[in-house]
């Protein structure tokens, strides 16, 4: 495989800027590549192509994909742990696993030529962020099973920038290397950032005064009111960065300057946005879920496999020029979703109706409980200083103006609970905005 700085075809055009056509004839091929490769090595994927009536050799467009079936996060949990590798244990050359934020962990495999497939994704993203030779990347993902460190890590020696490999946790010290090491990017969850920065106010440093000019965080839905905060409290840039350990890690899509929409690298990574009822297709601009096929994967193919998180298409072409598509930030996950009073609810529509109301700081937990024979949420949120030491009247009106705030948001009245600053329980790594008491 090319190295990441030769990520180009043989006419010398970047595989950010193929015209469509190029594109669609490079997708097609690795397309057919990694159908036969399932079909040839993995018994799961045998038998469901086989059910569903698809030879590899059938595969001759891109409309052909819509033929294959769905695979799910069940499926990987059910074959659990080496079920459906491609390569036997010899070949593999690094295991990772999911967070397990939403179950059971599943265990992803990667050859090293899927290794260097992550490092070339991840390579070009990075220089989509601006970041250069010469910059110093501040990396707080977790290291260890978790893909987010070692993907950012490998992707930023690639590019030639220096990468200080903090990891999760240990805030206090997170910051006193910030200070003292010179950042210029720093790279996190989008809530342990806010975790940091609300520390960092606590210690007397002032994260605007230090080198620092852009953040990168992923790993949760973020809205762009928390964007709005995190932009503010840090005086950086923020850019928005997709991934999942089922695909690769992080490096599946990314926001470059234009900040509208995330590009997917899909001549590595092949999107589709499906109805989540149905499984077809939407128009671009319609809401669904995000299905994802990778094109180049060795160890673990992954054919349609449904993300659960909801996005959409983006369309239009970007201002930057790059002819990948686009598609808008994670709204939410599908699994996400709780129901209070009939109503359908995900924590993204609160979280936006809590931080566009001033006062409150962007520290907030959902607790459901069941009372009454009915399922009941409460959302307790973190307000500022000045507001919590102001007077009660203050504080009632603020309470309403947030339990108005989320009836609009979400279409039914939940409880509103105001809380001291620094409360709450923070996160070091994904936030955990959902707590189920019922």
């Amino acid at each position: 495989m090319e190295s990441p700085s030769q990520a180009r075809n043989p006419d010398g055009l970047s595989r950010d800027h193929l015209p469509a056509e190029q594109l669609a004839a490079l997708q097609v091929q690795r397309l057919r590549q990694t159908v036969q490769w399932a079909c040839d090595r993995v018994p799961l994927y045998r038998q469901r192509l086989a059910a569903a009536g698809v030879a590899p050799d059938e595969i001759r467009s891109l409309d052909d994909l819509a033929r294959l079936p769905f695979v799910t996060k069940e499926d990987l949990r059910g074959a659990y742990p080496f079920g459906l590798f491609a390569v036997p244990l010899d070949q593999v050359a690094r295991l990772h696993a999911s967070s397990g934020t939403t179950g059971k962990q599943v265990l992803v495999p990667y050859t090293r030529a899927d290794l260097d497939v992550w490092t070339e994704a991840m390579f070009r993203v990075l220089t989509w962020f601006g970041i250069r030779p010469g910059d110093v990347i501040h990396n707080a993902y977790g290291y260890g099973l978790f893909t987010g460190g070692l993907g950012f890590h490998y992707g930023v020696e690639a590019l030639g920038a220096t990468v200080i490999p903090a990891s999760g946790g240990n805030t206090d010290r997170q910051i006193t290397v910030l200070q003292d090491f010179g950042a210029t990017v720093v790279c996190c969850t989008p809530s342990f950032f806010l975790h940091m920065a609300d520390r960092a106010q606590q210690m007397g440093v002032d994260l605007r005064a230090l080198r620092l000019r852009a953040g990168v965080f992923g790993a949760e839905p973020w809205s762009e009111e928390m964007r709005d905060r995190i932009q503010q409290a840090a005086g950086i840039e923020a850019f928005d960065i997709y991934g999942l350990a089922e695909i690769v890690g992080p490096g599946v899509a990314a926001e470059c300057a234009a900040h509208q929409g995330l590009h997917v690298l899909e001549d590595h990574f092949y999107p589709e946005v499906v109805d989540p009822a149905s499984g077809r297709s939407v128009p671009d601009g319609q809401p669904g879920e995000l299905v994802l096929t990778t094109l180049s994967k060795q160890a673990l193919p992954m054919l349609r496999y449904r993300t659960g998180d909801m996005t959409a298409f983006c369309p239009g072409v970007c201002p930057c020029g790059r002819t990948l598509r686009r598609i808008r930030r994670i709204s939410h996950r599908s699994d996400d979703l709780f129901i209070v009073h009939g109503v359908n609810v995900f924590p993204a529509q609160i979280e936006a109706a809590l931080l566009a109301v001033k006062g409150t700081l962007p520290h907030y937990q959902i607790v459901l409980s069941h009372e009454r024979d009915q399922d009941q949420a409460e959302v307790q949120v973190e307000i500022t200083p000045e507001m919590f030491s102001d007077r009660i009247g203050v504080l009632e009106e603020l309470q309403g103006r947030l339990t108005r705030a989320i009836r609009q948001a979400v279409g039914v009245q939940l409880g509103v609970r105001l809380v001291e600053p620094r409360t709450l329980a923070r996160s070091e790594g994904k936030a955990r905005r959902v707590i189920d008491q019922r």
